[in-house]
């Protein structure tokens, strides 16, 4: 399946929790509407993200499609068209977003009560695409599926076509890991795995990782 991830902040001025009481209310509603979406998940940053300034993102939202013709032909629907427009009332348009391909790492269950890891990855500076892509899924992606706490591990490369005529898509992955607590994922940070797995970055990614710490809200699925 494809799966488009679609990177959000809120619209200037709105309050943080009238901004997530808005999208899993009034919004995920429009959206159920939308024909042949399998799977609609919203990502709202935890409130204590929020305690020493502004995150990078607000939250994330994933829709899965069967493929790209199907996503294509159901962004033309009245249903579709009706989601994009109340966009307009709760984010600071225009919203970026990346298509990919889910390789799950670590195949364990979650539940509403754990927290969700969202990281934004950037290639090592000169890298090629497929070459971050193999190593991210068959080099990295063992190494940190070891630490103990994690319960889930997901990464999604961005489709090769995003890169097409020179272009640079807004990330070149997004990786998430659930945890049963933030507890939890502050405990993983003090393993020997996970010090593996940091030492092994600087191979394959950029400096200075961007994440958002969630809560996933399962819309469809």
């Amino acid at each position: 399946m494809i799966k488009s991830i679609y990177f959000i902040k809120r619209k200037p001025g709105m309050d943080v929790e009238a901004f997530q009481k808005y999208w899993i209310t009034i919004h995920a509603a429009i959206v159920r509407k939308v024909p042949e979406l399998r799977r609609y998940v919203q990502c709202h940053t935890l409130l204590s993200g929020y305690r020493k300034g502004q995150p990078i993102y607000d939250g994330v939202a994933e829709l899965w499609f069967d493929d790209l013709e199907t996503m294509r032909r159901v962004a033309e629907t009245p249903e579709s068209n009706a989601a994009r427009a109340d966009d307009y009332a709760f984010i600071d348009m225009p919203m970026p977003f990346v298509l990919t391909r889910e390789h799950v790492q670590k195949d364990g269950s979650t539940d509403p009560s754990m927290v969700k890891l969202v990281e934004f990855i950037f290639r090592k500076p000169g890298m090629e695409v497929e070459r971050f892509q193999d190593y991210w899924r068959t080099v990295h992606g063992p190494i940190a599926a070891k630490i103990p706490q994690m319960r889930r591990y997901v990464q999604s490369p961005v489709l090769l076509s995003a890169y097409r005529d020179g272009r640079q898509p807004v990330c070149d992955g997004v990786a998430e890991v659930w945890f049963d607590s933030t507890d939890a994922m502050r405990a993983s940070e003090k393993t020997a795995e996970y010090a593996a797995t940091r030492a092994d970055e600087p191979n394959f990614v950029e400096a200075g990782f961007k994440f958002i710490i969630t809560k996933e809200h399962t819309i469809i699925g």
